[in-house]
């Protein structure tokens, strides 16, 4: 049950990707390979193809990690686990900028899967820590190596100085905006 559940959630993100994607392709073309719909001036805002550009790579990432089954926000949260062992549930989601409820359910996820567990806190009985398993460790560790593909594959795109400022841009949004 817990697996069909894993694969469902899997599933709806890589669907989601898919369908996102095919609507950017019908922006470009009408279906009969005559052009479509310019963007214009859409694609002088910068979160038009920010947002192209997360599509593309989410999907990239879904197809380098298929064989684990874990969606990009999944893979950061074990990413987050391990860097960071013994941290509360809140700590971690405003981390990932992941609301609450949307949250707790990943995590029920993650935990029916084996790859995380919650404990109450020896500090506050309020509040879950949130611990890696060791099939959780086994599965990011493995998830690591199909993820540097990816990683490679985008800095081959774009040369390593280029990977390294948008690195610097991006960040600079996400704390300074």
């Amino acid at each position: 049950m817990a697996d069909l559940k894993a694969m469902a959630v899997s599933r709806a993100a890589a669907n989601a990707v898919k369908r996102s994607r095919a609507a950017a392709k019908d922006l470009a073309t009408d279906g009969s390979g005559e052009a479509g719909l310019q963007p214009g001036e859409l694609a002088e805002f910068i979160g038009y193809p920010l947002k192209r550009a997360q599509l593309r790579i989410f999907e990239d990432f879904l197809r380098c990690v298929a064989p684990l089954q874990l969606t990009p926000a999944q893979f950061s949260v074990l990413m987050l686990l391990d860097r960071n062992p013994g941290r509360n549930q809140t700590e971690i989601a405003h981390t990932l900028g992941i609301l609450r409820p949307n949250f707790v359910a990943m995590l029920d996820v993650l935990e029916s899967r084996g790859l995380c567990a919650r404990m109450r806190s020896a500090n506050d009985r309020r509040s879950h820590i949130v611990v890696l398993t060791d099939k959780g460790r086994s599965v990011l560790s493995r998830a690591r190596k199909l993820a540097a593909k990816h990683e490679a594959r985008l800095t081959e795109l774009l040369g390593s100085a280029n990977r390294a400022a948008l690195l610097a841009m991006l960040s600079k949004i996400a704390t300074e905006f």
